[in-house]
């Protein structure tokens, strides 16, 4: 059996991350990338002295991206050296430069430079979706920013916020993310050319001993490269430190990510917000009347993943011995590109899901005001208190209608009745519509309003003005 369907094929792959970000991590990107790395250290080596032609240079330039693939799988099968295989093949394709490719150095010096690439092309990919999420979610925020809604603490009601406000606490676990990616972009090195044990003891040799020559040959090589710096020092790979700090960032995402998932689960529970349900999509197979949040739960699910898959190369990092083992490969070459890739499904999901919420305003305009009298019995009291009332008898007489309010919604036997019991009771002195008057919900809301608009103004516009450009990316999700 030799069909598609008969092998396993990665849900990342068939079903969750997107086509550009599973080009990133894809055999073809990277063996691309080798012989790009691979022009830049001959390119580089010239310019520094040793005896490369143009000629020579240019035929690797034209075989740059023909690779023959069949070659160096056969290769490898005699060799069992991934890197041996794909010089040996490209060689066979420039037949005047094979003496010179790969000259002085290591395996590392593709494999992990190229690793490193492509940890930052991912990177970028996900700051391109933060940012993208951000501008929904703050366009979301800003919407409903005076809306009234029922907040919660313990999931109990409490004090009422707006739903924009609830957007915004969203949306700065968000913020956050990005200024951690961008953290990490900023401290973005190539390994550099540090041969077999990171001394660049091969290099010395071809330059005749020439230290200052060695160096250049890191800062040439890495601006060739696009990047502005290498490792100072090394083993014979770059720290595998680096890939349990990439991999907090992306868990650091999925948290952000799995914590508004499950606000959306719950508030569609409460009928109040809902993610996109498509005119034929099936929530259940056997309740047809379901709309389940999928969508926010595939979040979750994913989140979770990325989470407990940082734990790889952290432990991965603390295991590593002297100037280099193997056993960091097998695990790296899952937990890195698996970890982008369910992060690149998250923000998708993410970013689908802020683009299409349902805001029930009269559900929400419900559920609150069923809670609101409850809240409202401080303002209640203190304006009796104002028409010559004693605070702790209305205070006790508060207390008991409360209680006997909240018995009576509870056990079924009615609607939340406290305004009318306040009414009737003479101590009060106040009328019922007097007492509706006092229950405006936007009375309630404190500065929500404005802390919105104020966390929108001065902490969101800069950062989407400053990466306008990458705004209105479109996903597909596969539901």
């Amino acid at each position: 059996m030799s069909s598609k369907s008969s092998r396993y094929e990665s849900p990342f792959s068939s079903r969750y991350a997107s086509e550009e970000m599973q080009y990133l991590f894809s055999s073809d990107n990277k063996f691309r990338t080798w012989r790009k790395l691979w022009i830049a250290l001959a390119e580089t080596e010239r310019e520094l002295g040793l005896p490369i032609t143009e000629a020579q240079i240019a035929e690797l330039k034209v075989h740059a991206d023909d690779i023959n693939y069949e070659v160096a799988a056969a290769r490898e099968k005699e060799v069992r050296h991934d890197v041996m295989a794909h010089v040996y093949a490209y060689g066979q394709q420039c037949p005047s430069a094979r003496g010179i490719i790969h000259l002085g150095a290591t395996s590392c010096y593709v494999g992990d430079n190229t690793d490193l690439i492509i940890i930052y092309d991912a990177l970028r990919l996900v700051l391109k979706k933060l940012v993208n999420a951000a501008a929904l979610l703050s366009k979301f925020a800003d919407e409903y920013k005076s809306l009234p809604t029922l907040a919660f603490t313990h999931f109990q009601p409490a004090q009422p916020t707006t739903v924009g406000k609830r957007a915004t606490l969203w949306l700065q676990e968000f913020l956050m993310d990005i200024d951690e990616v961008e953290h990490r972009l900023q401290g973005a090195k190539l390994l550099g050319s540090k041969g077999t044990t990171g001394t660049q003891a091969s290099f010395l040799e071809l330059f005749e001993g020439d230290h200052e020559k060695c160096r250049a040959l890191d800062r040439m090589i890495a601006k060739k490269m696009g990047f502005d710096d290498c490792f100072a020092v090394s083993g014979q790979t770059y720290p595998r430190k680096l890939d349990s700090m990439i991999l907090s960032t992306l868990s650091g995402i999925a948290q952000s990510a799995a914590k508004f998932s499950n606000d959306i689960r719950l508030l569609q529970h409460l009928k109040e917000i809902e993610e996109p349900f498509e005119k034929s999509q099936i929530g259940s197979s056997a309740m047809a009347y379901k709309r389940n949040p999928m969508r926010s739960e595939r979040i979750a699910a994913l989140a979770r993943y990325v989470i407990a898959d940082s734990l790889n190369p952290a432990m991965t990092a603390s295991s590593q011995w002297f100037e280099r083992t193997l056993d960091d490969s097998a695990n790296k070459r899952i937990s890195v590109s698996e970890g982008f890739l369910a992060v690149d499904a998250i923000l998708s999901l993410v970013i689908n899901v802020v683009d299409g919420l349902v805001v029930n305003t009269a559900v929400i305009d419900r559920n609150l005001r069923r809670e609101l009298p409850f809240m409202a019995t401080e303002n209640i009291m203190m304006d009796c208190v104002k028409r010559g009332g004693d605070r702790q008898e209305l205070h006790e007489r508060i207390r008991t209608h409360s209680m006997e309010a909240a018995r009576r919604v509870k056990q079924g036997d009615g609607e939340n009745d406290l305004l009318e019991r306040i009414a009737e009771d003479t101590a009060f002195g106040v009328t019922l519509s007097q007492l509706e008057d006092v229950l405006q919900p936007s009375a309630y809301v404190g500065r929500a309003p404005e802390q919105t608009d104020e966390f929108l103004t001065e902490q969101v516009n800069p950062i989407l003005k400053r990466y306008h450009e990458m705004l209105g990316v479109e996903v597909e999700i596969t539901v």
